[in-house]
């Protein structure tokens, strides 16, 4: 069994902590930059998102059958860290540039801008967490990696989105194109030291090698039943993280407003998205240290389910939260429960996937660790292609005014539709979408049982073919 060290851990935590600070910003504060900042409108930048991110999903498992027959010093898939890491921050940078041009180049330059940056975030992330897959062939020790990735990835995330809103007012200003522009640089500066860190701290233990063609590496993955079971409920999971997030700038905006504040020890506390978010992400931090020890008492498909199931009712009680002093606390310590339970199922999906990729290599005989976890990144995106869409289409037929001059000026009233609409894409919908992932993963077969006896199989294999 391989042993690793602490600092590999760490090291690995770091590749994804400079993955979130984007991908959250991306996910939570994009739709509102569009529509309110660079000034699309609703409906261009929901189609805009959905585009961009399938072209983005589609190109995951392109990414991660290149990645799973590279071969370097350095290992299959660790060099992409040094190789795209300076690419993944200069296309977060453009991505956040307002241009000064008339409608119809500035539609352009976001789809070039976009698509551009969802193509090189591929080119790293994909085999960034194929990595998981080679760093260790032991299942709870992938867990444990798993974990130190995610508890790393929510506190970058914190970092990004508690930050933001301060950055953005001191760059420029929080209405500004320039003081957008501006915290995403000091942002995608901090990104790219740390994806140096993973590459120099991490190693590759695994020695894995592709020896089948291409086209049955497809075709041994479309007939791996718990795979197609895994994604269905990742793909759900990252829907409801995705239509909740993404509401939360347009609900603080226009439901709370921005001279909410919250009282605490006699100190009044600005009370805004940035820090409903951040305590999120710390929270999601809770979730991760706890889920190594719940999966090992409950396994880890009872405590997605158990998951889920919380899940739904905390959202759909989140609805029912006055919007005042008292409600915003509520909204506070909703938010810390739900970011908890989101936290366990991270680390938890990332683990499950090393799984399915052994399950994989045992039933198959194919080393398609790449295509496997690119296709969990494929999930990801197709739930934030789904959900960002669906959120602009939503507030669009809701009637939701986003006019960036109007805006600026504080002199736009939202109509009771679409405040009603951002109530329910905090709470009901995301609450359904829960739902119908409790019901798929309810059919993933690889339980514990399972997959120890998978692992047991596989290690003698591995020793046959040394």
């Amino acid at each position: 069994m391989v042993k690793t060290k602490l600092l590999e851990k760490i090291g690995y935590g770091f590749g994804d902590m400079s993955s979130s600070m984007f991908w959250k910003i991306f996910s939570y504060y994009l739709p509102f930059f569009y529509s309110n900042i660079f000034g699309l409108s609703l409906v261009d930048a929901g189609i805009l998102m959905l585009v961009t991110r399938i072209w983005d999903a589609v190109i995951d498992p392109v990414m991660g059958i290149i990645a799973d027959r590279t071969h370097t010093r350095w290992g299959k898939y660790r060099p992409y860290l040094l190789w795209i890491a300076p690419f993944f921050s200069i296309a977060g940078i453009l991505l956040f540039t307002t241009p000064d041009w008339g409608y119809g180049a500035k539609l352009v330059w976001a789809y070039v801008t976009y698509i551009l940056m969802m193509t090189v975030y591929t080119a790293i992330n994909v085999p960034y967490g194929a990595m998981l897959g080679v760093v260790t062939d032991d299942s709870n020790e992938k867990t444990v990696f798993s974990s130190f990735r995610m508890f790393f990835a929510y506190g970058g995330s914190f970092i990004a989105l508690f930050c933001w809103e301060p950055l953005t007012n001191f760059l420029g200003g929080y209405k500004t194109s320039s003081g957008w522009l501006g915290a995403m640089v000091a942002i995608a500066i901090a990104c790219f030291i740390l994806f140096i860190l993973c590459f120099l701290i991490t190693r590759e233990h695994l020695k894995t090698k592709s020896s089948v063609s291409i086209g049955t590496d497809i075709k041994s993955l479309l007939h791996n039943k718990p795979w197609w079971f895994l994604i269905g409920a990742t793909l759900c999971f990252n829907l409801f993280n995705t239509v909740r997030g993404s509401s939360v700038a347009y609900f603080f905006a226009d439901i709370v407003g921005d001279k909410a504040s919250l009282m605490f020890f006699a100190t009044q506390i600005a009370f805004y998205a940035g820090l409903f978010l951040g305590v999120g992400e710390v929270s999601n931090m809770l979730g991760v240290a706890i889920t190594v020890p719940l999966t090992k008492r409950l396994g880890k498909k009872t405590t997605f389910i158990l998951v889920d199931v919380v899940l739904i009712i905390l959202s759909i009680a989140f609805f029912f939260i006055p919007c005042n002093p008292t409600g915003y606390w509520m909204m506070l310590v909703f938010q810390v429960l739900i970011s908890i339970f989101t936290g366990i199922m991270s680390p938890l999906v990332w683990s499950m996937y090393a799984d399915v990729s052994d399950f994989a290599e045992f039933k198959f005989h194919t080393a398609s660790t790449g295509l496997i976890f690119s296709s969990s990144s494929m999930a990801q995106k197709f739930g934030s292609a789904i959900g960002g869409w669906s959120v602009m289409m939503l507030l669009a037929s809701a009637g939701y005014i986003s006019d960036p001059a109007a805006l600026a000026k504080g002199s736009v009233i939202q109509p009771h539709t679409a405040l009603t609409a951002l109530r329910c894409l905090m709470s009901f919908i995301p609450a359904g979408v829960a739902l119908v992932s409790l019901i798929v993963v309810s059919f993933y077969p690889l339980t514990s049982e399972k997959i120890k006896d998978v692992n047991s199989q596989l290690k003698q294999i591995r020793k046959m073919e040394e």
